[in-house]
């Protein structure tokens, strides 16, 4: 028994009887209607996949007009059903018509029956498959923004900051390749990120690839894709990154770290819009977006013969400087707060609260790893507080502040006060493992801690 709901039309009860007896026992939901009028109401209370439909519902007439104007009505609402139209009328120009207009075949009365079930079943197929086509359709529609979905935030308003975002808000409208350049840990991907959600593919999927953990042996199989059987471990096939970003963006980030021979590859691929996977000459085409980022100063690696003039030409269409936390002014304030609450939430410790005095210590700080290291002294903070107020001793910097050593001692105290914080740091607040390294007892470590209030 083939699946699939088939509706009969047709205004003669004979022809509806033994259409009804023929098709009930090949599939597996088969309903008749005699009344055209009733057809879309029809379709709208059940889920059918076929409608078997008369060319001519009044009598004396063989102009085809009312079945025209039906098929019409389905395909208007419901384009994925298949129509298959009967007549007892030969007319190719008929026939031709109801095709052009969405039916999928034309049966002639009588029928032989072998050859009307054979042509149900495929216009029935047809009809699944066009179900199944909308259904991975919409589940990748889910998928794309499943992976679009905002998961972090450019936090922030600093003067700086805005410059790069109204830039940001021009080049997202284009499709001009380009380029994001700043320190480590300024949120260089964040701004890529946001370029795309700003941008017409917005509704495609971005896909970012860190070029400095490709290997040079993967590089091609990474961004081109492989052929089964193209090399020792290509058990199958598989499409490369810039397939999977097609019609959407591809970030390639920290692109300075490419070596030079795999440069051209690149290049060509950037260039053609095209790739062909190992194993294979067949060119296949990909419209994709190109965003680039990198921490390293790339005129002077071409300067130098270590990165293609063309190829930064080709990357370079607009250039976004991402400024460091350093200069982004009242943004460090803001930037702590944001993950102070974060990772209150997180560690279960919604009371917590910085004090002036901190924070003027992390306002004076250079942040040499940007954004990230704020984000991650603030999280060691929050885990290793034992008090409501976290204050300047709760923060660890190991650089320098306004010229000093923030790590400077002037006190045998302090120097103790600073060895027991780092090793329990260091040990994620394990007592018994920090007194190990220092060569103390829990207890006398413990003394210490209740002693300097850590």
């Amino acid at each position: 028994m083939t699946e699939g709901s088939i509706l009969i039309v047709d205004d003669n009860k004979s022809i509806l009887s033994a259409l009804e007896i023929l098709l009930t026992g090949e599939f597996r939901n088969v309903t008749a209607l005699q009344n055209p009028n009733q057809l879309i109401t029809e379709l709208g209370k059940n889920d059918y996949d076929l409608v078997l439909l008369d060319m001519n519902f009044k009598a004396g007439t063989s102009n085809g007009n009312e079945g025209l104007y039906w098929i019409k009505r389905i395909k208007e609402i419901y384009p994925e059903i298949s129509v298959v139209m009967m007549t007892a009328y030969g007319d190719v120009e008929l026939a031709v018509k109801s095709l052009k207009l969405g039916a999928t075949d034309f049966v002639l009365k009588p029928w032989e029956n072998e050859k009307m079930t054979a042509t149900i079943k495929s216009a029935l197929q047809l009809s699944l498959s066009k179900r199944e086509v909308k259904h991975l359709r919409e589940k990748e529609g889910i998928l794309k923004k499943e992976i679009n979905r905002d998961q972090k935030y450019i936090i922030g308003s600093s003067p700086q900051l805005m410059k790069v975002m109204n830039l940001v808000r021009k080049v997202a409208k284009t499709d001009a390749n380009v380029l994001i350049t700043g320190e480590n840990g300024t949120g260089k991907e964040l701004i890529a990120r946001e370029i795309h959600r700003s941008s017409p593919r917005s509704d495609e999927v971005l896909v970012s690839v860190d070029m400095g953990a490709v290997t040079e042996s993967l590089f091609e199989s990474e961004l081109f894709g492989h052929t089964k059987g193209a090399f020792t471990d290509a058990h199958e096939s598989r499409p490369g990154k810039f397939e999977a970003a097609n019609k959407g963006t591809l970030f390639l980030d920290e692109i300075g770290n490419l070596s030079f021979h795999l440069q051209a590859k690149l290049l060509a691929a950037i260039q053609n819009r095209q790739i062909s996977r190992i194993g294979s000459n067949q060119a296949i085409p990909v419209d994709i977006r190109l965003i680039c980022s990198t921490n390293k100063d790339l005129p002077s690696m071409v300067r130098e013969g270590l990165f293609r003039e063309d190829l930064l030409y080709r990357i370079n269409t607009i250039q976004i400087e991402v400024p460091p936390l350093r200069e982004r002014g009242d943004d460090i304030a803001v930037l702590t707060d944001f993950f102070l609450r974060k990772y209150s939430s997180k560690y279960n410790k919604p009371d917590l609260r910085i004090n002036q005095q901190a924070q003027d210590k992390l306002n004076r700080y250079s942040w040499p790893g940007n954004i990230r290291e704020l984000q991650h002294t603030i999280e060691k903070a929050v885990i290793l507080s034992d008090d409501s107020i976290l204050k300047p001793e709760d923060f660890f910097m190991k650089h320098i502040i306004s010229g000093k050593n923030d790590d400077s001692i002037k006190t045998l105290e302090e120097m103790e006060h600073r060895m027991i914080s780092k090793a329990i740091e260091k040990h994620g607040g394990n007592l018994s493992a920090a007194a190990e390294e220092l060569g103390i007892t829990r207890q006398t470590i413990y003394n210490k801690v209740k002693r300097f209030r850590m």
